[in-house]
């Protein structure tokens, strides 16, 4: 898996992850919503941690500074 996101992405997915986090703690979102939410989130999680977004790579997309 060769990264394909940036330092901005990785930022933004975290607050967006957090965000849905703390709205499900503080039960502003419940039930189904809440479920796919939260899902959503541990999905921004992971792919900010390993630098990686499946659907980057299918629309061709890449926010990764070239090392040069």
């Amino acid at each position: 898996m060769k990264k394909n996101m940036g330092t901005l992405d990785k930022s933004i997915r975290i607050i967006i992850a957090i965000a849905i986090a703390l709205l499900y703690y503080f039960n502003v979102i419940s039930g189904t919503l809440a479920y796919v939410l939260m899902a959503v989130a541990i999905i921004f999680l992971l792919t900010s941690f390993i630098s990686f977004c499946p659907l980057y790579t299918l629309l061709g997309i890449n926010t990764c500074k070239l090392k040069k």
